[in-house]
């Protein structure tokens, strides 16, 4: 039996309660009772509470795009795992290459926020990605392994239940798109990293995180290395959201 995919949307700095409401509804009326793929929505956090509503009694699993290192305390603006666990969070995004480069995320740091998620039973899906400058320096790898790699330090027994996202940051929000084969080679060598970190490497979801969509989404999930897909533009519209969810059902039949 093939394991089932994973796609988790990010809405990143973007919604409203009213826009909200339409699209979680549509989403999950979309959806019916059965996917046929796990299903999630990372939305900022102050629409947890709303969105925690909207999918009720639904197979929609929310997210969280990021999460605190710390437990509690003096961290004004700051979210820990706990607080997210009250609201039913069962996936929280870890170095996302936008928190790394407007925020200055390190290596360390992220692992310390994969390792506050998973004390609360959260999934933390960490993000991993050259950028065009390292792409093209041939730094691929070597960015990826070195950027999971910290994270599997710090994170021991556990790595097993994280998932990791694959996310060219030359790919992100700029309509351009690894193909197939090239989002598969650097998926190829996480599942070797992990495959050497754990013997319950077969648990992790590698995601691609490279501006999937309507359009490319069945190709990329056909990769024999592919779990699913994060999510950005594409999840704020309900029709080419419910599309990639299609997909990933095809896929996984």
């Amino acid at each position: 039996m093939k394991k089932k995919k994973l796609i988790a949307g990010n809405w990143k700095m973007n919604g409203g309660i009213a826009a909200n409401d339409a699209l979680v509804r549509a989403v999950v009326a979309g959806m019916g009772a059965d996917a046929g793929c796990q299903v999630a929505v990372c939305a900022p956090a102050p629409y947890l509470a709303q969105v925690q509503m909207l999918r009720h009694g639904s197979a929609l699993e929310l997210g969280a795009q990021d999460v605190s290192r710390h437990e509690q305390g003096a961290y004004t603006g700051e979210v820990s795992a706990a607080m997210l666990k009250e609201f039913g969070v069962r996936f929280a995004i870890v170095g996302h290459s936008e928190r790394r480069q407007y925020h200055g995320e390190s290596d360390a740091l992220v692992a310390d926020k994969a390792k506050a998620a998973l004390a609360h039973g959260i999934t933390p899906i960490v993000c991993v990605g050259e950028t065009l400058a390292e792409r093209e320096a041939g730094q691929t790898e070597a960015v990826v392994k070195r950027q999971l790699a910290a994270v599997i330090h710090a994170n021991g027994h556990c790595i097993s239940e994280i998932a990791v996202a694959y996310e060219p940051v030359w790919a992100i929000g700029t309509g351009r798109t690894a193909t197939p084969g090239q989002a598969q080679q650097v998926h190829a060598v996480l599942r070797a990293q992990l495959q050497a970190a754990t013997a319950h490497s077969d648990r992790v979801a590698i995601l691609y995180g490279g501006s999937m969509n309507a359009a490319n989404a069945a190709s990329l999930l056909a990769q024999p290395d592919i779990d699913g897909g994060l999510i950005g533009g594409a999840s704020l519209k309900a029709a080419d959201f419910l599309q990639i969810i299609a997909a990933a059902r095809a896929a996984t039949a």
